[in-house]
């Protein structure tokens, strides 16, 4: 994988952005649930009253709370809230005054006491709301259990004050900080009743204040999501491009011996298949890497300032899950690595039966081709289908895993609700904390459990990357005359096919000249084709040198040596466009009457004038849809457009029968003037008229000269022109 992160370079600022942008998601749906807890906790329990300090206090209360507190602790009181009368008629007291009518309900009070927030520390504010919860505790206690003793504070001497303060504060004692807060809001509630404030107001403008904001957080949250799909499918959709791109420039830069070590259905997997499976992977990683860890570190954290005394069940939940996770990892990592290869496989086998399909038929071996085809898929389908069975495995342990933990903290949560010791919001907030943290993982587990079938990927395809052909330019290229003449010159050379243990051309050395034809015959498996494709460089000589004009060709640029020549090959290719756009496939530039001269040497006008759009008409993908002669002029035709200095017909007039053969021949002969012209055939007839023919035999050149010298001096050439023509028709 680490082959290929440099396919990411161009996309740094969006993956910048992508990682904020997650990050604002992980907070978003990590702030959901305190706000759940706060609405449950606040919202429902305490309807809506989320401080244990009542924000409005009429004069009667306020002067009760002062009477039941110490003279320090009453002063501390005075700081946190001001006096509102109608003596007082500031702004400021008048916007208190129109705030406190929406939360009495009915007429209110002509004096009371509005809290203000002073800017004191937060551990006096802590006291604040410690000492407030202790006189609320205090005078709903007293209201209920003894309503004269409140109304003879105020007589009550100092020592029978600080006796009845220390009764209190014994009743105190044993509560802690935050059970006192939590007891205090609970007795605020009941204070506001009490003094007829609209605690109905109160909590749906909490809940919807609260519910207001989880809202917008989902929206922030959602948005973010969508923004980093969007660029996730961006960045993956851009790194597939490139790869493609790279790798078919590659492929196009391979000699046969490049492709024959991958084979052409691997080469079509992996640009394929391959980058998909990339593609694939670089969207989870960047949705999912970056989000699960925050989500993970973050739901852990939030968990702990829950309850701490639950996390030891979203530790026991994670051990279990690793260990799920690392199982059937270690069970199905071995088989991702062999599915790309069957996937080569059933590639290789389509591509055979697609491209012989009339071979297949000719023969009636359709069975054994189906059940071949059948072979190569029923091994892809039970290596998947053995996969794919491990890992739903998955899901019911993770259904269980995250129902257990569910049964756990809410068996453990009630009895420290039934303590005191949480609150029913808390729980529910651990609670989806630890769904968030199990998820986590499951989102990394999948990420990696995809990781090793990428990885085998991303190897094939920096595989392909990293081979470097065999035929390149030179480091120095010599610059090319502009007279050339296109004089070839074969000097000892020899040819060996990777792998072989025998060469495959031995020490051929002859010159074909400029403006003749030279011609090449042999039997079968002779070496003829494999001759004139080292000419191209589509294979290089692995000993002597072959020149063009004194040069040799390896000291040429590969786009001025292919310049120089027009190929014709044993099989013609044809592309699927029109038959102008193969004609200019050639030579960009070409003229309609270029081409039209080019089609009428190559025999084949009669076969555009019965086109109905003439040049313009559809070729199909490979010339499907003409015959194998018709298919045979136009690539010739293509090569004369180019009016190469070099021209090399490898058997190329094989599907022409003899008339159209000798007519092509003959203008073939007054059309390519002054290039040298190297001809493979097969027949006899098709190259006794050249000025120099090569005889070939097991890699050897065994004759050498013009048919009749051949007739008298080479056995091989003699035995191969009796078993085509009569005596008489030789003579």
């Amino acid at each position: 994988m680490h082959k290929l992160i440099r396919y990411l370079k161009p996309y740094i600022l969006p993956l910048l952005l992508v990682i904020v942008l997650l990050y604002g998601q992980a907070m978003a749906e990590l702030a959901l649930p305190d706000y759940m807890s706060d609405l449950v906790n606040v919202g429902v329990q305490q309807s809506g009253v989320e401080t244990v300090y009542p924000l409005y206090i009429p004069d009667e209360q306020f002067t009760t709370f002062t009477n039941l507190l110490s003279e320090e602790d009453a002063n501390l009181l005075e700081s946190h809230y001001v006096k509102i009368d109608s003596s007082n008629q500031l702004d400021e007291a008048n916007q208190i005054r129109k705030q406190a009518s929406k939360y009495f309900d009915g007429d209110m009070p002509d004096v009371f006491y509005a809290h203000i927030y002073p800017s004191d520390s937060d551990q006096i504010d802590n006291q604040f709301e410690i000492m407030m919860s202790k006189v609320l505790l205090a005078y709903n206690k007293l209201s209920s259990d003894s309503p004269e003793m409140l109304s003879q504070l105020a007589m009550m001497s100092q020592d029978q004050k600080s006796q009845m303060l220390d009764q209190m504060n014994a009743y105190f004692i044993n509560m802690s900080d935050s059970m006192l807060i939590q007891s205090g809001a609970q007795a605020q509630l009941e204070f506001y009743k009490a003094v007829n404030i609209d605690t109905h107001y109160i909590q749906n403008q909490f809940i919807l204040h609260i519910g207001l904001i989880m809202l917008i957080v989902t929206i922030l949250g959602a948005m973010a999501a969508i923004l980093v799909g969007y660029i996730a499918s961006r960045v993956a959709a851009g790194t597939g491009r490139n790869l493609r791109k790279d790798i078919f420039e590659k492929v196009s830069t391979f000699t046969n011996r490049e492709v024959d070590q991958f084979s052409t259905a691997s080469l079509i997997t992996r640009s394929t298949n391959d980058i998909t499976q990339i593609q694939n992977l670089l969207v989870i990683i960047i949705r999912m890497l970056l989000f699960a860890p925050i989500m993970g570190i973050g739901g852990v954290v939030k968990a702990i300032e829950k309850s701490t005394s639950m996390s030891w069940i979203i530790a026991l939940a994670v051990i279990i899950l690793l260990g799920v996770i690392a199982l059937l990892f270690s069970i199905v990592l071995p088989k991702f690595k062999i599915v790309q290869q069957l996937v080569d496989k059933i590639n290789l086998v389509m591509r055979e039966n697609l491209t012989g399909m009339m071979v297949i038929r000719a023969f009636n071996t359709q069975n054994f081709e189906e059940n071949r085809f059948d072979n190569a898929n029923r091994d892809l389908m039970e290596n998947n289908l053995f996969v794919n069975r491990i890992m739903i495995v998955m899901m019911p342990v993770m259904t269980l895993i995250m129902n257990g933990v569910s049964l756990a903290i809410i068996w453990v949560g009630a009895h420290q609700i039934q303590d005191s010791a949480l609150q029913v919001g808390d729980m529910i907030a651990f609670m989806q904390y630890s769904m968030q943290i199990i998820m986590s993982f499951l989102m990394l587990s999948i990420m990696f459990i995809m990781i090793p079938r990428a990885s085998v990927s991303a190897g094939r395809i920096a595989d392909v990357l990293a081979t470097e052909a065999t035929v390149k330019d030179p480091k120095a290229p010599k610059q090319l005359p502009q007279s050339m003449t296109g004089n070839v010159e074969f000097k000892h050379v020899s040819f060996k096919f990777p792998g072989a243990e025998e060469e495959m051309l031995k020490d051929l050395s002859f010159t074909a000249p400029a403006g003749q034809t030279t011609a090449i015959i042999g039997s079968t498996g002779s070496g003829k084709s494999t001759m004139v494709n080292l000419i191209p460089r589509f294979y290089d000589a692995t000993g002597g040198d072959i020149t063009i004009d004194g040069i040799s060709i390896k000291e040429m640029k590969l786009h001025d040596l292919r310049d120089l020549i027009g190929y014709v090959p044993q099989k013609s290719v044809l592309f699927s466009g029109t038959i102008e756009s193969n004609m200019t496939f050639a030579k960009e530039d070409a003229t309609q009457d270029e081409i039209m001269k080019a089609i009428e040497v190559a025999q084949a006008k009669e076969i555009v004038d019965e086109k109905e759009k003439g040049i313009k008409d559809h070729i199909a993908q490979g010339g499907g849809n003409i015959s194998g002669g018709q298919k045979q002029r136009f690539s010739i035709a293509r090569a004369l457009v180019k009016k190469p200095k070099v021209f090399i017909f490898d058997d190329s007039f094989s599907a022409l029968d003899f008339k159209t053969d000798a007519a092509l021949r003959k203008a073939l002969k007054d059309y390519t003037g002054d290039s040298t012209v190297l001809l493979v055939a097969q027949r006899i007839a098709s190259i006794r008229n050249a000025e120099q023919i090569i005889v070939l035999d097991d890699g050897k050149m065994v004759g050498i000269g013009t048919h009749d010298v051949l007739m008298k001096t080479c056995k091989t050439y003699q035995e191969i022109a009796y078993s085509q023509l009569s005596a008489e028709e030789l003579s």
